[in-house]
């Protein structure tokens, strides 16, 4: 504000410029002194020299310390009647060689490698979940399974049980596969790192069936965000219900859920088309006839549409899970 005082005090007036600013007249006068120099700070008296400092890093960093907080060190060489400095002392060593740190052996997380997938066509990734569905009385739930091609975003095969089991979960896979017409080397199936995910039953099958398995990272919550949004869309359903009453009720309200959300849902991901008609091939048909709509609206309105002739877009042509960092422009 001084500076911007300074520039308008030249047009109006320096009283006027700052009444209008409300910035004191007395703070752009001494913004007008040149500062003098910081001094440097001298040093003190007590201070310990440059060889008494070497003395307390070799200290901290010697075999008996080198874990420890200069805290700890400071009470052990107490105890064994010596004093080499204050403990604040001691870190202003560490820091001037860049050693404050955690000095003990913690266990670090390694870093892994994010799942990158591309699914050109329908059944090419597929993604898999488990949520909990609230049975009758607290505590109690049931877990339903839900296998989604991220291509359309079609659920390709779900279930319902009381408990989430491997062997379970390869009864699925292996019906959904064999509706789908899966070949060997066709299809990648991506999951978390649940047990039911990464048990023996499931693994066996996918080596069988020559699919290629995908898992998210460990502590990574947003790696399998398909399927997690999907069960989003399902549990804000207005007829949603808070609870099942039992385990066929709740696979009533699931096959009509699914029969909505393949066929009827317009989902936003596709361009408002469901997921079923991009996943049977219906999908270029569909746009083709709104785009005729859409021209007819424009010839008959043009002043209404301002950008011109508008274009219908049809469901994108490529889907990832986890775009790598260098792609700008997805197709």
């Amino acid at each position: 504000m001084i500076a911007i005082a300074e520039d308008l005090g030249q047009q109006v007036g320096l009283q006027r410029a700052c009444a209008a600013l409300e910035v004191p007249r007395s703070s752009v006068y001494r913004a007008r002194q040149p500062q003098p120099e910081p001094k440097p700070r001298p040093t003190p008296a007590n201070a310990l020299s440059a060889d008494e400092r070497a003395a307390v890093r070799d200290t901290l960093n010697s075999e008996p310390f080198m874990d420890k907080a200069p805290r700890q060190v400071y009470a052990t060489l107490l105890d064994e009647g010596r004093y080499l400095a204050s403990v604040s002392t001691m870190y202003r060593v560490l820091r001037e060689h860049d050693e404050v740190r955690e000095r003990r052996d913690v266990r670090r997380h390694p870093v892994y490698k994010k799942p990158e997938l591309l699914a050109l066509a329908p059944n090419q990734v597929w993604s898999w979940d488990i949520t909990l569905l609230r049975g009758p009385v607290k505590w109690s739930h049931f877990a339903l399974y839900t296998v989604l091609d991220i291509f359309s975003r079609y659920v390709v095969g779900w279930l319902i049980a009381d408990v989430q089991s491997s062997d379970l979960a390869r009864q699925l896979i292996d019906t959904t596969a064999q509706r789908q017409g899966i070949e060997p080397g066709q299809l990648t199936l991506h999951s978390d790192n649940g047990t039911p995910m990464t048990g023996q039953p499931l693994t066996q099958l996918l080596e069988n069936l020559g699919v290629v398995r995908s898992h998210s990272r460990p502590y990574t919550s947003d790696d399998n965000p398909f399927s997690e949004a999907q069960f989003k869309t399902m549990k804000y359903r207005p007829d949603y219900p808070d609870r099942f009453a039992d385990q066929e009720a709740a696979r009533r309200w699931a096959r009509s859920f699914f029969q909505w959300y393949n066929h009827e849902h317009y989902h936003s991901g596709l361009n408002l088309l469901t997921p079923a008609s991009v996943h049977y091939g219906e999908a270029d048909a569909i746009v083709q006839q709104r785009q005729v709509v859409m021209s007819a609206a424009y010839a008959a309105y043009p002043a209404r549409f301002a950008r011109g002739e508008p274009l219908v877009k049809s469901a994108p042509v490529a889907v990832y899970l986890n775009p790598p960092d260098d792609v700008t422009n997805l197709p």
